[in-house]
Parts: structure tokens; sequence; C-alpha cells
């Protein structure tokens, strides 16, 4: 007996100690969250970059700016604009909003209002004490009441900023309550047992509120970014239906051969719950592979999905187990649950005896006669529809892209419109002075070279700190911050004209603000994706020849996973970087999120790794029991397509669940991520798997004899 049986036997024996168990860690997870607070934040660092270097000046050398800001802004709908015009009713009320303002807490400075030339548009900006994360709700919330006067006069009032980004109240969470809906009649359809699907969502549930609040606790002490909750809980949500599902599956054949609960909670877990163990750990060993790439914000979202996969796939060990001995034999169907007798049960019966062949079998079969087309075929498809990945172009969506009506939209749309494209996106130049003896005429100079450059439309005189040893200068681009013309210009800052400029002076200058910011972002994903490639491929090749004892099948598996990734990011940037996609989706077109393709990548192969394990120890187990080859791929794919098929629909809802949500990253994340599921649980392995199987024959288990030898014997159980 395993440790994983004894787990389950143990669980079983004892299911209220569990369950109860399971409770008390959410009450003090619960206690502890509520203690440390959250820190979820907007933030992006990138050490060794000219952005973080100008960011990291600003905050050591203006310590009054340290904090973030939201931006105000008011709009005279009327023919002719007011907001110019001394004593209007419109322009009082306005300065009666920044008075009362520049009075709340946590509020440093509240600029003076900037007025658009044809008196239609004006805005101020915020300046707070604290970074967006150490504000809360209240300081919003008194925000926009301030602003209200200002609407009740007839003006048009909008938010924008980090702190309104930080704070402003999150849509509805329709993403989860698609998957659950989704998970809830896939599981009951499969198992024809409300119990069954009971357990399988409760486990589930349990395990993603456990691995959200330890996130939320973790989150007191480092920075984890925001949108990462969200990606945990896609991730977490699809794979703990998955894990569980697996286990009520197996205990259920074992209720049919005449176990009593304990006994075949015990046999599922030593079983079943290898596998899922085993799943779980390439998920998560997938994920974690994205601290390799150097970008700690990109790390960190990897860390809070790993950290919730890992919950999900130890809970399915733990708790399911407990659940399953409350349920008892209510998780078969109602005609079912009497206890078989000897002569009726499924494991008593001649193993001679013919089955009918599942559709999935019926279909392995017929791939099987000309595998060679069949493989041809899908592979010919998935590369066409990877093709436009050729076109994709790393960015990062400003709030031009967020939905009509959306506050920092309008706020955008308004800037825009009466200060031009490249006010939403100002470029920070700081300089440090520390090095020159005539600190005022290399400003100056900077100043002067920059104004003339054709990309520029603005530059505001130079803000310099108490100390005089370092100034910042705000570039406003012509063009838009999304716009290929801005990152040249940013480049071209960075690289030409401060360097010319202040050659021989020994001041050095740094390009900051978030366009700066997200382009170095862009180029170091760029820069360090074939990094995580080379990791996560060869770790996973490495795991897998373990498992399997072959050579080939983890080269193969590696093959397949990206192929399947290939699509989903041709679809992804089909969607979002074409105007017809765009219009499907109702978002505006726009590059791909620096770091979407990366983090996709990761928890793609991850997944796909999932299916493929399960997949093909059905294969393994069939080989043991003497079936020949070809016959061993056609049986095991006609044993796990019903499960791999119903995981991956309840997964594949679950992702398309997000794409609803209002943020552009998780709606490409969610998309990427149902198209790349739903072609490996269709395509992939019904298909294309099963026809490289049937060429490979024998050969996909080769593996040479001084590597067996020394290979360390792992065990899994088919499904």
């Amino acid at each position: 007996m395993t440790w994983l049986s004894r787990l389950g036997g143990s669980a079983a024996r004892h299911p209220f100690r569990v369950i109860v168990g399971f409770v008390l860690l959410l009450v003090v997870l619960g206690g502890l969250a509520g203690g440390v607070g959250a820190g979820f934040t907007d933030g992006v660092r990138l050490p060794g970059t000219g952005s973080q270097a100008a960011a990291d000046l600003v905050a050591d050398r203006f310590p009054a700016q340290a904090g973030d800001t939201a931006t105000l802004v008011f709009a005279d709908k009327g023919a002719t604009g007011t907001l110019n015009t001394p004593g209007d009713r419109k322009l009082a009320a306005v300065r009666q909003v920044l008075d009362t303002i520049r009075t709340q807490p946590d509020v440093a400075t509240v600029t003076p209002l900037q007025v658009s030339a044809d008196g239609r548009i004006g805005f101020t900006t915020v300046q707070y004490t604290k970074v967006a994360a150490d504000l809360d709700t209240a300081n919003l919330d008194r925000l926009e009441q301030a602003q209200a006067v200002a609407a009740e006069a007839g003006l048009e009032t909008s938010l924008r900023g980090p702190v309104v980004n930080q704070l402003r109240q999150r849509s509805a969470p329709v993403g989860e309550v698609i998957g659950l809906v989704a998970a809830f009649i896939l599981v009951t359809l499969l198992f024809r047992s409300f119990a069954a699907t009971a357990v399988t969502l409760v486990a589930a549930v349990l395990a993603l509120m456990v691995g959200v609040i330890a996130l939320t606790v973790i989150s007191g002490f480092i920075d984890v970014p925001n949108v990462a909750p969200t990606i945990a809980i896609m991730l977490g949500l699809g794979a703990g239906v998955d894990y569980a599902l697996f286990i009520v599956a197996r205990f259920r054949d074992r209720l049919r051969a005449g176990d009593d609960p304990v006994r075949a909670a015990a046999t599922a877990n030593g079983t079943v719950g290898v596998s899922v163990l085993t799943a779980g750990a390439i998920v998560v060993i997938s994920i974690c592979g994205l601290y390799v790439t150097g970008i700690p914000v990109i790390g960190r979202m990897g860390m809070a999905a790993a950290i919730v996969v890992a919950i999900s796939a130890m809970t399915a060990v733990t708790l399911v187990p407990a659940l399953l001995r409350v349920a008892g034999r209510r998780v078969l169907p109602r005609a079912e649950r009497a206890v078989p007798d000897a002569a009726e049960r499924p494991d008593q019966r001649d193993s001679t005896e013919p089955q009918r062949r599942s559709w999935a079998a019926r279909l392995a079969a017929t791939v099987a006669r000309r595998p060679a087309v069949w493989a041809i075929g899908v592979t010919v498809a998935l590369l066409a529809l990877a093709a436009p990945t050729l076109d994709l172009r790393l960015g990062q969506p400003d709030d031009g892209t967020r939905p009509a009506g959306d506050t920092m939209r309008v706020a955008y749309d308004r800037l825009a419109e009466g200060f031009g494209p490249g006010f939403n996106g100002p470029l920070l130049v700081v300089v440090d002075l520390r090095g020159t003896t005539d600190r005022r005429a290399a400003v100056d100079g900077l100043s002067s070279v920059i104004a003339r450059d054709r990309g520029v439309a603005q530059v505001t005189p130079a803000q310099v700190n108490p100390a005089g040893d370092t100034a910042v200068l705000t570039v406003i681009p012509n063009s838009a911050p999304q716009a290929r013309a801005t990152s040249d210009l940013v480049e071209a800052l960075s690289d030409r004209i401060a360097p010319a400029a202040l050659e021989g002076t020994g001041a050095r200058a740094y390009v900051g603000g978030t366009t700066a910011t997200f382009d170095d972002l862009a180029t170091r994903v760029s820069d360090r994706l074939w990094v995580l490639l080379g990791v996560v491929i060869g770790l996973s090749l490495l795991l897998l020849g373990v498992v399997f004892r072959s050579v080939l099948l983890p080269v193969v598996s590696a093959a397949l996973n990206l192929l399947s990734i290939g699509a989903a990011y041709g679809v992804v940037t089909l969607a979002f970087q074409t105007s017809w996609g765009a219009g499907l989706l109702g978002v505006s077109e726009q590059p791909i999120v620096s770091f979407v393709p990366m983090l996709m990548f990761a928890i793609l192969f991850g997944l796909s790794m999932d299916y493929n394990v399960f997949l093909l120890s059905a294969v393994r187990e069939e080989r043991q029991r003497a079936t020949a080859a070809g016959a061993a791929v056609v049986r095991a794919v006609g044993r796990t397509a019903g499960l791999i098929g119903t995981a991956g629909a309840i997964m594949t809802l679950v992702f398309v669940g997000f794409v609803a949500d209002s943020e552009t990253e998780v709606k490409m994340i969610g998309l990427g991520l149902a198209t790349a599921v739903l072609i490996d649980v269709t395509l992939v392995r019904l298909i294309l798997a099963p026809a490289v199987l049937e060429m490979l024959g024998e050969r996909a288990w080769w593996v040479p004899r001084w590597l067996d030898r020394r290979l360390p014997h792992l065990t899994l159980a088919e499904h």
C-alpha cells in the first residue's frame, strides 16, 4: 500500500476530522489575511532597465512625488467651452472640487487646472503621499463625491490613473460563475449523480478558496500583481475540478467492483492520486519556470497560479476521499447503488468478454488504419492556425482600449481630444545632475534638443528637486501611447538624443513613464522567452523520460504541445490584432500584452502535459496487459476520452468565461487557454497523438539499456 493509499484510507475513515480541518484552515488563513492586508499592485519593476532607473531616481529624490496619482477630467459638452471663462459657474464648480480635494486625507498636491485651447476640456492631477496599493477605496469615494459638484453644474466628469485603476469597483465575477455552471452541467451529465457532482465541485471550490486566501496573505509581504489573483482563479478552478473529477471517477469504479467506501477511497487515491500529483507538479514546475526570465512581475504571476494549482492537487488527495466517504454509494447513479453480487462485479468477469467500443475507440481505430494521412492533415491545420503568430506584436494596451463608457476610457478620449493623442502617454526624462558642474546648462540643452525632435509635441519646464541634483522633463509625444512612433521615440531618447545632448557634461538621463516601462517589458520578454522555452521543455522532457522510460515519447509530447500552443497564439493574434477579430470580441484593435505569450506558454505546456500523462498512462497499462501496440492505443483512447473530454470541456468553458473580464490581459489569456485546451483534447489527443503512436509502434517505448538501468521507477495510474 502506497502512502497515498494510506492517506486516502485515513481521510475516509475520519472524514469529519478532515472536513473540519479544512474549515479551520480557511478561518485561520482568513484571519491572517485580514491582519496583514493585501498587497496586490499595478506596479511593474524591471531591474536593470532605463525606465526602472528613472522611477527609482524620482522615488529617491522627489519623495513628495513617490505616491501614485489620479487624474480628474472635466468636459463641457456645450458648443462653446467655458472652462477658460472667468466667473462662469461651471469653472467655479471645478475650482470648488479642487479646493475640496486639497483637504482630503493622503493628498500631497493638486495641480492647477489645465484647460484645452477651446475651453471645453480641463484636467487636474491629484498627487497622493502613498502608492495606490496602500490607499483604500475611501480615497476614491471621496474623489467621486467631490466631482459630483461639477457634474451637477452640467460638466461631464471622468477619472483615470493608477489610484483609480487600483481602487475602483471590479466587474462581477462572470468567469467564475460561467465556469462553475459549466462544471456542474458537464460533471452531472458524466456521472449522472448529484452527490458525485457535489463532491467534485465542493472540493474544487474549497481548494480555490484556500489558495486565494493564502495568496492574499503572501501579498501582504511581497508585491503581487493585481491581475495575478484572476489568473490564479482561472487556472485553479479548472485544475481543481479536473483533479477531483479523476479521483471521483476511480472511486465509482471501485464501488462497482464491490469495494466498500473506505477501501474504494484508498484505492482511488493510491492509483489516480499519483497521476493527479504528477500532473499538478508538471503544471507547477512549468509555471515556476517563469522565474528564469528574471522579470519579477511575470515570475510573481506564475507564483500565484502555481500556489493555487498546488493547493488544488493536494486538496484532491486529502479532502476528496473524505467527501467521498460521506457521500458513499450515492456517487453512483440511482440504478447502480445496490452492492453487486460477486458474479456481477466487473473485475470478476472473463477478461476475454467482448466489449462494445466507444465512439472515441472507433475514431482511434479509423486513425490507426491511415495514421500518416491523419497526422499530416491535423499538423497542417494547426500550423495554419499558428501562422498569424508571425505578425504578433507585443505592447501594452492603454485606457483607450477599455470598453466604451468606462470612466478611464472616457477620460482618455477627452484628454486626447483636448490636448492631442500623445498627452495620454507622457514620457519622463529624469536627469541625474550629480556629475556636472553646470546643471542649468545641461538641463536647458537637453530640453532644447528634445523639443526639436519631430516626434515631440511639447516639453514641459524642468522640475528640479530641492537638492538641485536631479531634474525631470515631461515629454509629450505627437503619437498615441500604443503607436509604433511612440516606442521609436522612447528608443531614440534613450539611445541617441539624450546621450548626444549630454555628452561631455557628466550628466546622465533615463527615460521613464508608463510607455517606456512597458516598452522595456516587451523587450525583456522578447529576449527571455527563449530561455523560458528551453527550461520548461527541458524539465518536461526529463520528467516524462523518467515517468514513461522512453526517449521518443517525451520529444513527441513536447512537439504536440508546441503545435497546440502555436495555434492558440495564432487565434489570439487574429482576435486582437485584426479589425474583424476585435469586432467579434467587442474590443479595440491592439497589440498583445507583452507578458501574455510567456504566461500562456508556461501554463499551457503544463496543462497539455496533464492530459498527455493521463493518455500515455492508459496506453502503457494496455501494453502491460500484453495488448499489441496499435490495439493498446485504440483501447486507451476509448477508455480515457470520456474523462479527458469532460475535463477539457470544463477547463475550456472556465477559460472562455474569463473572456468577459474587463481587463484586456485576462481576455487574451482566457481566449488563448480555451483555444489551446480545446485543440489539445480534440485534435491532438483524439487524432494526432494516436496517429503518431501508431506510426512509432513499439519504438515509442524504446530506451537504451544503460539509461533504463539508471532511471528511477515511477508508477502512474491509468484513467
